[in-house]
């Protein structure tokens, strides 16, 4: 009994680590990467290994998959957070591999969180043994791999998006956590719909949620959770963050709706309720400059540059002041001309470049830095804009050659768009004489 006195406590698992799925049957959600047939489980059906990027949002459960990937193959898991480490802890973490797979014979998974976070020669460091097959690499990231992440590591990793929990598979991770850490406890509900709706997909949060009501309710003797002792217990932790029953994302369409529309005073109301609720400014700023982008366009460019500048006073200034530059960036792009040209555009040629062919550049259009390139014709009788008449060489052609006529982008007459397509309609019209001219 002595020897258990001063034996060292051992602290009782977060119940995130109670709950972490040991199986791929025991996930929640990402049921199109991991239901029958799907990429993720055929990637653990294969029985080979590949390096890949998982990629969303907070708390759906990209540490878990690696972890689970580790555990299927029988591979070593190393994790490191790009946060903390550096050149150093990578080389480390190769040369444990390296001893690893020397010692017993096994396999590593280098897991690297929130891998965007790694600049460039960060990134270099462990792609070598990638290439070697040294390590297999699972990064983790919640921003987008094409702007983050270098090409040669996209060219070896494939890249598997995951999604927030819908409310469905959030109701069903609330079940398994009360049943693990509030079993006998009662809830109401409007307590459980208002516990989803503030976790708002990520998983993590909810069971941080439930961790702290579990503590909270044995303090308080209850046996059974309504809104009232929601409130009381989380304080500002759990705000109204869905008051009325619709999803965020909901909300966030409807922001973007009313922007569109052209009615200042319902995306105000929007943006208001999303920051009562508890929304993070920061990410309705990124929504804030993609709604300039795709919806006003070149009808107005100034609301682009205006929305860069309120994200930035965010920045600067914080909650709340900050958030009165995204207010009135809100209004302005409502009362903006409207556009969707250039969104519609690059959609369209995404599309064309996606199921056409790998064309040739011209050589007229081609770069001629040596003697070399200038033998084999490159750059020959390219016509140089400023020389030509109006600063403008009418009847080039700047595609590929045999390449089909397109027309992704059609200004509107809308704003700025209507003296843009003034313009080109001009050109069209001095590249039509050209062409009458020429034949």
């Amino acid at each position: 009994m002595m020897s258990d006195l001063f034996a060292p406590h051992q602290p009782a698992a977060p119940l995130a680590e109670r709950l972490r799925p040991q199986h791929i049957d025991e996930v929640i959600g990402q049921s199109h990467l991991l239901g029958e047939g799907k990429p993720l489980r055929l990637a653990f059906q294969s029985g080979k290994l590949h390096s890949m990027i998982l990629w969303g949002p907070p708390g759906v459960g990209k540490t878990t998959l690696a972890r689970l990937m580790a555990s299927a193959f029988d591979a070593e898991f190393v994790p490191l957070s790009a946060v903390l480490s550096g050149v150093k802890d990578i080389r480390e973490a190769i040369a444990q591999a390296e001893l690893t797979l020397q010692q017993n014979g096994r396999h590593t998974i280098l897991f690297v969180d929130e891998v965007h976070r790694f600049n460039k020669s960060q990134q270099d460091a462990f792609l070598p043994y990638v290439e070697q097959g040294l390590v297999t690499f699972i990064g983790a990231t919640t921003e987008n791999p094409s702007f983050e992440l270098n090409n040669a590591l996209l060219s070896r990793a494939q890249v598997y998006v995951l999604q927030s929990l819908s409310a469905a598979e959030m109701a069903q991770l609330f079940e398994r956590a009360r049943q693990t850490a509030l079993q006998g406890v009662v809830f109401d509900a409007a307590a459980v719909d208002r516990i989803i709706g503030y976790a708002d997909g990520d998983a993590r949060r909810l069971l941080n949620v439930m961790e702290q009501l579990q503590t909270a309710a044995e303090a308080a003797g209850m046996q059974s959770i309504d809104i009232t002792f929601l409130d009381n217990t989380l304080a500002q932790k759990l705000r109204r963050f869905d008051k009325g029953g619709e999803a965020f994302y909901d909300q966030i369409s409807a922001l973007h709706k009313s922007v569109r529309g052209s009615n200042p005073d319902a995306a105000l109301y929007w943006l208001v309720r999303m920051l009562d609720g508890g929304a993070d400014p920061r990410y309705l700023a990124r929504r804030i400059v993609r709604m300039a982008w795709e919806d006003i366009g070149l009808a107005d460019p100034r609301a682009i540059q205006l929305c860069n500048d309120a994200a930035q006073t965010y920045e600067r200034l914080g909650s709340p002041e900050g958030e009165l530059a995204l207010a009135q960036a809100v209004l302005y792009m409502a009362v903006a001309a409207k556009s969707n040209a250039g969104y519609v555009a690059y959609n369209a040629a995404r599309a064309f470049v996606a199921q056409d062919g790998s064309r040739e550049v011209p050589l007229h259009l081609r770069n001629a830095p040596t003697k070399l390139m200038k033998q084999l014709d490159y750059g020959k009788d390219y016509r140089y804009a400023h020389n030509e008449a109006g600063g403008y060489a009418a009847g080039e052609n700047y595609f590929p050659d045999g390449m089909p006529t397109v027309s992704f982008y059609e200004p509107t007459e809308r704003g700025l768009e209507a003296k843009i397509s003034e313009k080109l309609n001009h050109l069209r019209q001095l590249d039509e004489a050209a062409k009458n001219k020429k034949g």
